[in-house]
């Protein structure tokens, strides 16, 4: 059955209309974009083969075009169009963080992480640079290592920002094992970047590891 013979209630557009953008499933969400979708199929039947495919709309964003292509019915087009809008919204988030105390909402900077890294198959170490009040002066990737270790310099980190002129930083890197678990190497390179930054007075706020949707904070676990 197509969505046009759904009642009005059902359908994605119009129930967004009514309810408002929250009210909408993952899938109802991405039916809206896709507009379309194949023979036997509606868009939200595509939009749920695409969730299931990828795990999750993270997933879906950060997918290459060669692996979205392998779903019957997302052209070029729409894998432009998707790789767009994850590009946007990762924008619009890093600009709510120059434009505020990272502090007042940090599951923003979680949000904000788990775009930049979560999908990344190789390890990543980020650095996100922030003034006196906490906002945001820029998101670094400092270091790119295999899948089972990367090298961080202290050096190279306290150089960076002092370029910046940064009060503080957020530490963060990705586990592409995906799992959210510090290691003993985690915690080592923590408490030397630490020590190395104090040198400089530039406080280190946290260090997040991300794996997938889920992320792991040296802050929350008493562990700075």
């Amino acid at each position: 059955m197509a969505i046009t013979d759904w009642p009005l209630a059902e359908r994605p557009r119009e129930k967004l209309l009514a309810l408002g953008a929250p009210a909408l499933s993952d899938a109802e969400l991405l039916a809206i974009f896709l507009r379309v979708g194949v023979a036997g199929k509606t868009a939200v039947d595509l939009a749920r083969d695409l969730l299931q495919r990828f795990g999750s709309l993270t997933g879906i964003f950060a997918a290459s075009q060669a692996e979205l292509s392998q779903v019957h019915g997302m052209g070029l087009s729409k894998c432009v169009q998707l790789q767009a809008i994850f590009e946007m919204t990762r924008r619009a988030l890093k600009e709510k963080m120059q434009a505020q105390d990272v502090l007042s909402s940090p599951q923003q900077v979680r949000d904000f992480l788990c775009l930049k890294l979560a999908q990344l198959p190789y390890e990543v170490f980020t650095v996100l640079f922030l003034d006196a009040q906490n906002k945001l002066i820029s998101a670094d990737e400092l270091f790119r290592g295999s899948l089972m270790q990367t090298s961080v310099y202290p050096r190279e980190v306290v150089k960076r920002a002092l370029d910046h002129h940064a009060a503080s930083v957020i530490l963060a890197h990705n586990h592409p094992s995906g799992l959210a678990q510090q290691s003993q190497a985690d915690e080592l390179i923590t408490q030397q970047l630490k020590q190395a930054l104090a040198l400089v007075d530039v406080r280190v706020l946290d260090h997040f590891i991300v794996a997938g949707n889920t992320t792991f904070s040296f802050a929350e676990r008493g562990l700075l």
